[in-house]
């Protein structure tokens, strides 16, 4: 019974193999719409797909609050960059004082330093007294429009003590001309534009008419935007990394992994023959599910040293692997069977696994926690590979090995098993008895464990109900 539940048991476990295989790699359509494979659907870094990049430095004397002050900014950055469409731009701090801007798959790296290239203060005056009335801290936000009467125009939004200075000034000062400035760091202040005031406008709304084009109302608004960051910001470094070196750092990064997995498979296989075909089988469900989980986790990017810690977390799956099967082939030389070596092994081994994983773990945290940029792709691919590394090294595999072994218990040379001297005549099944005597315990204790707890709960549940 055992052995007819165990063939059906793999059977399934191949058949769902070969699916997530497929729905990897494999692209299709499927009535109106195209799948697109886990590959094709993970979001890729700066480095891989090519884009511009730029490292902006805190410039302002004031250092009051300044890493509150520094998060705003940054999120006013990546607002601006999603509005005008780069949503899979990224910006992290390094430091307290400097933000890293990485927007991949850039067409014209040109428009993006327009945007981003020089923040500056931003300022709305009064031409009759040279008051101001608006400065960036008041804007949320500044976009190009287009309306029957006006023409292109700029819309502006105001928060509500930028609202009420506006709809103040304003309303003294009907028929009088307000011009906009901007002065970026280490320059002098330029006006920008200049508009006539017609009406006294409430309500934290107005508009910017006379634009000759979309492309001035867009310029326009950008510049305005640029001047709402809480902090002022001076630009470090900035630089374009072309498509053509991502695709060949992507190809020679796969075909790196490619060619280490067959490696290590070559290798499993020939030490040690069915049970190296069963982590072979662990090692590609291990591939799926890392191209799935990099495909759905929202604000995952692969990056070239992102490849790189896939790749060593495999190499951890098959460290893994390897201790315990040298465990179980310890247990077999020293008189075990084969059931009862294979059960040792996984059992023995479970320890050294979790504590060779768990100061990986730590390291990887830690690089996430404090690292930027390729650091932090380096550290999450790390991390996510090591659970489940884990994962099929101490679940799947374990179950792979325990179907075969009902199979067939009794060809040691099938797993790569010897015995050692003095245990040759040991017959194959002697030792069967021991080990289920040994599993019956653990079922026992586990068994006796959840009645305890059952107990414990059902008095602490009356206690509870007696007191309310």
């Amino acid at each position: 019974m055992k052995k007819k539940s165990s063939i059906i048991k793999l059977c399934i476990i191949g058949v769902v193999l070969i699916i997530g295989i497929v729905l990897s790699f494999c692209s299709f359509d499927i009535g109106f719409t195209t799948y697109k494979s886990f590959a094709k659907s993970i979001s890729l870094g700066l480095d891989l797909k090519g884009g511009v990049y730029a490292v902006y430095e805190a410039a302002d004397e004031n250092t009051e609050n300044l890493d509150e002050r520094m998060e705003g900014t940054r999120t006013m950055l990546l607002n601006l960059l999603s509005s005008k469409g780069y949503t899979e731009a990224t910006i992290v701090k390094e430091g307290t004082t400097r933000l890293r801007v990485e927007v991949p798959d850039v067409d014209n790296p040109k428009e993006i330093f327009e945007i981003i290239g020089k923040p500056a203060s931003i300022y709305f005056r009064l031409d009759s007294n040279n008051e101001t009335v608006l400065t960036g801290d008041h804007i949320i936000k500044a976009e190009p429009g287009y309306s029957a009467s006006d023409g292109y125009v700029v819309q502006l939004s105001l928060n509500s003590e930028g609202a009420d200075k506006f709809h103040e000034a304003t309303s003294d000062n009907v028929g009088q001309a307000m011009s906009i400035y901007v002065q970026v760091e280490g320059e002098e202040e330029q006006k920008i534009q200049t508009a006539t005031i017609n009406e006294g406008i409430a309500g934290g709304r107005a508009v910017i008419n006379g634009m000759e084009s979309y492309e001035a109302a867009k310029k326009l608004s950008d510049q305005i935007m640029s001047g709402t960051f809480e902090v002022r910001l001076a630009l470090l470094d900035s630089s374009t990394v072309s498509a053509t070196l991502g695709e060949q750092a992507l190809f020679y990064g796969l075909l790196a992994g490619i060619i280490g997995l067959a490696l290590v498979i070559i290798f499993l296989c020939v030490f040690y023959r069915l049970l190296g075909a069963i982590a072979s089988s662990s090692l590609l469900i291990y591939s799926v599910l890392m191209l799935f989980f990099l495909s759905v986790i929202p604000g995952v990017q692969l990056t070239l040293p992102g490849i790189a810690g896939i790749i060593l977390s495999l190499g951890m799956a098959v460290d893994a692997n390897v201790i315990i099967y040298e465990r179980m082939k310890f247990e077999y030389r020293n008189g075990k069977s084969i059931m009862a070596s294979t059960y040792a092994g996984f059992r023995r081994a479970t320890m050294a696994i979790i504590d060779s994983n768990v100061t990986t773990i730590i390291a990887g945290v830690m690089l996430l926690i404090f690292g930027t940029g390729s650091i932090r792709g380096f550290a999450i691919t790390l991390l996510l590979g090591i659970v489940l590394s884990l994962f099929t090294s101490m679940i799947v595999t374990r179950g792979l090995v325990k179907y075969f072994v009902n199979i067939n218990s009794t060809n040691a040379k099938l797993y790569g098993f010897r015995r050692g001297k003095g245990f040759e005549d040991v017959e194959a099944d002697q030792t069967d008895v021991s080990v289920q005597r040994e599993m019956d315990k653990e079922q026992a204790a586990k068994e006796e464990k959840k009645r305890a707890k059952h107990n414990k709960d059902k008095q602490t549940g009356g206690l509870v109900s007696e007191n309310i």
